[in-house]
């Protein structure tokens, strides 16, 4: 059964103190004066209260310390606060530490996905069935696996393949909210990104790492030649497009969501490098040439590439950013916040 056109009033955004969720965050309290947003998150190492810096004293923002895998937490935040929209970010989302470290993925994308699941089927489809109400899930493009230089881009009907421990634990959690829809009528919908950039994006991802390395004069790490090939989308965009899916998708329905911008990471470096050529020059020579080849991440997926002509066909979203004026508006913002390049342990 398909859903009408949703409004949210009431929002809780889980991960709101991370990357994208933090922009969301903003973007959310910017573009709607009615909404009031409570932003859950645990602040482990990829979170950090800072980046909310723009809400945290506005009257219609609250920030809650607390783990999405804690039950009576959530369903206590959905029950007081009239929760009408869950907007689910929160995730463990680096795939080399889910290479090292996999049981922190499980728990908080799986078991904790269940737990947000649950407690807001038990708070909207309980004793009092609420129809003014949408799930949505935040997942990935990395859970449809790696395509060849040559393959068509993902899109919706997709078959899912994830090869590392992270994408393994997004594809999991996006099954449960699937199921939670087929199986118990909750109203959901479902976004898969490609890569975002952007500003307040943890220093330990690649762009961001790119800018320190440089600017600290330090080698610039490349995993092997730097063949490998992603979709760029620049965080502004994505929020933009959550909150059409949100407003106006169908329920039950599943948005892919990209930036039209394929780039190799090598050329993104280079391009990152040119950049800062001429905002903050060297003494000598250019910051390419700290450019230093590392041993490849075990099971790394070649290309990933969106196909979002759905989501625009549907809901007239597209991204507003090349990737051009994207990257100089990423590097710009660390160049002016360069205490966020900082925190990468």
């Amino acid at each position: 059964m398909k859903a009408a056109s949703h409004t949210p009033r009431s929002v809780l955004v889980t991960g709101g103190a991370g990357f994208i969720g933090a922009n969301f965050v903003e973007h959310l309290i910017e573009s709607d004066p009615n909404v009031r947003v409570t932003t859950l998150d645990a602040l482990t190492y990829a979170g950090s209260i800072d980046n909310l810096s723009k809400v945290v004293g506005d009257p219609r923002h609250d920030f809650v310390r607390g783990d999405i895998t804690d039950a009576l937490l959530v369903g206590s935040l959905i029950s007081d606060r009239s929760i009408d929209t869950i907007v689910h970010f929160a995730a463990e989302s680096h795939v080399d530490r889910s290479i090292t470290g996999p049981a922190a993925f499980i728990t908080t994308n799986v078991v904790g996905t269940f737990t947000l699941l649950e407690a807001a089927r038990n708070a909207w489809l309980g004793t009092r069935k609420r129809a003014d109400v949408r799930f949505h899930h935040v997942s990935t493009d990395e859970v449809f696996g790696s395509l060849t230089e040559n393959d068509p881009p993902f899109c919706e009907t997709t078959p899912y393949a994830p090869n590392s421990p992270y994408s393994a634990s997004k594809a999991g959690s996006d099954h449960l909210v699937r199921a939670y829809h087929h199986t118990y009528g909750l109203p959901v919908t479902v976004t898969n990104c490609s890569n975002n950039y952007g500003p307040y994006q943890h220093a330990e991802k690649f762009i961001p790492t790119v800018i320190r390395s440089a600017l600290a004069e330090k080698p610039i790490p490349i995993y092997g030649a730097g063949l490998n090939i992603r979709d760029w989308l620049y965080v502004a965009d994505h929020c933009k497009a959550i909150d059409m899916v949100v407003r106006q998708g169908e329920n039950g329905e599943t948005y892919l969501v990209g930036g039209r911008s394929e780039r190799r990471n090598i050329d993104i470096a280079n391009h990152i490098c040119r950049i800062l050529d001429k905002s903050v020059p060297r003494s000598e020579g250019s910051y390419a040439d700290l450019l230093t080849s590392v041993t490849d991440r075990l099971g790394h997926d070649f290309r990933y590439a969106i196909d979002s002509s759905f989501t625009g066909s549907s809901l007239g979203w597209k991204p507003e950013e090349t990737f051009e004026s994207g990257i100089q508006r990423t590097v710009d913002w660390y160049l002016a916040n360069a205490a966020h390049l900082a925190r990468h342990d």
